[in-house]
């Protein structure tokens, strides 16, 4: 399991069988929005997540963007190869 920590802070992101595990929170204050406004939005759609696995030179990084609006935040995990 792979575990990325903004600013060495609390695990905010924990690598899963299913996938990633991404703390709300972590992701409602760098879109602008308090929590429960986060999850109102989430449950509406207007926020979502996009994941972008590499290939080639890219091979073992994932993307993760989270988009409301015109805003949006993206973290790179890096030596995630399987």
């Amino acid at each position: 399991m792979n575990d990325a920590s903004p600013r060495g802070g609390p695990t905010a992101i924990t690598r899963s069988d299913d996938g990633f595990v991404v703390d709300a929170a972590v992701v409602a204050g760098k879109l602008g929005l308090a929590p429960d406004a986060f999850w109102r939005e989430m449950r509406r759609g207007i926020v979502y997540g996009v994941v972008e696995r590499g290939e080639g030179d890219d091979a073992g990084r994932v993307r993760l963007t989270f988009r409301y609006r015109a805003r949006s935040w993206s973290v790179t995990l890096e030596d995630l190869a399987p």
